[in-house]
């Protein structure tokens, strides 16, 4: 009897050793333990405050993934969810994170009216920094043209009545984006007597046309210019 007794006694001295060095090494629950992984819940149900400290670990593609939703989100005000148009500028600005329909339209008017007045006064300086080397140099054609029969162009620019972006693609590293414009313009042309040969000098004129801009998105340059132009009237 003693001796079971003494048996008895020393497991129980064993496992009390035993539980406390256990209890050292894995530590004592605090209440902030991460709940056990459970293999068949829901991605989508792992709670990201689970993560140490209380901090959310935010993925890059998350990140990515609302930019985009915001730049979408600009460019469908611009045009209908759905259409070509819209796929067309999703397209450029997943290509061109930077473009901004808005703040392109706004810098697209600009620009035409100060061809337009540029062209009208033979501004060739303003012209170049404006033009696609093409496009420069039919305008430059047709100043020199002007310029050699005496004839002057007398032009007032009334404002834009309406500035739509119609069409988008990316050609290369080139985007291109192509503006309906509908201006007003008085405008009259001269011949080296100073008699009216062309336009109106006391009229407005409604002017339809299709502009096409262009960058290069691997450059640092953040301008666009004038590639082509179309008449509608």
């Amino acid at each position: 009897m003693g001796s079971f007794d003494f048996i008895t006694f020393f497991f129980l001295i064993a496992a009390v050793v035993i539980f406390l060095q256990l209890r050292s090494v894995l530590g004592r629950r605090t209440g902030n333990e991460r709940p056990p992984f459970d293999p068949y819940s829901p991605r989508e149900a792992q709670s990201p405050e689970a993560t140490d400290n209380g901090k959310v670990v935010q993925l890059p593609r998350r990140e990515s993934t609302a930019e985009d939703e915001s730049r979408y989100a600009a460019i469908d005000g611009f045009s209908k969810p759905g259409t070509p148009l819209n796929a067309q500028l999703r397209a450029l600005s997943d290509a061109d994170p930077s473009f901004q329909p808005g703040e392109f339209l706004n810098g697209a008017k600009m620009a035409y009216e100060m061809i337009v007045m540029a062209f009208a006064d033979g501004d060739r300086k303003t012209l170049k920094g404006l033009l696609s080397r093409e496009v420069y140099e039919g305008f430059e054609t047709a100043i020199a043209d002007r310029e050699a029969k005496g004839e002057v162009v007398k032009s007032t620019f009334v404002g834009i009545e309406k500035a739509e972006i119609v069409h988008a693609e990316l050609k290369d590293t080139e985007e291109n984006v192509t503006v309906r414009i509908i201006s007003q313009l008085i405008s009259a042309t001269y011949d080296k007597q100073g008699k009216l040969i062309d336009g109106d000098a006391d009229s407005v004129a409604e002017v339809n046309d299709l502009w096409t801009f262009s960058r290069d998105i691997r450059s640092r340059d953040p301008n666009w210019k004038l590639i082509a132009t179309e008449s509608e009237n």
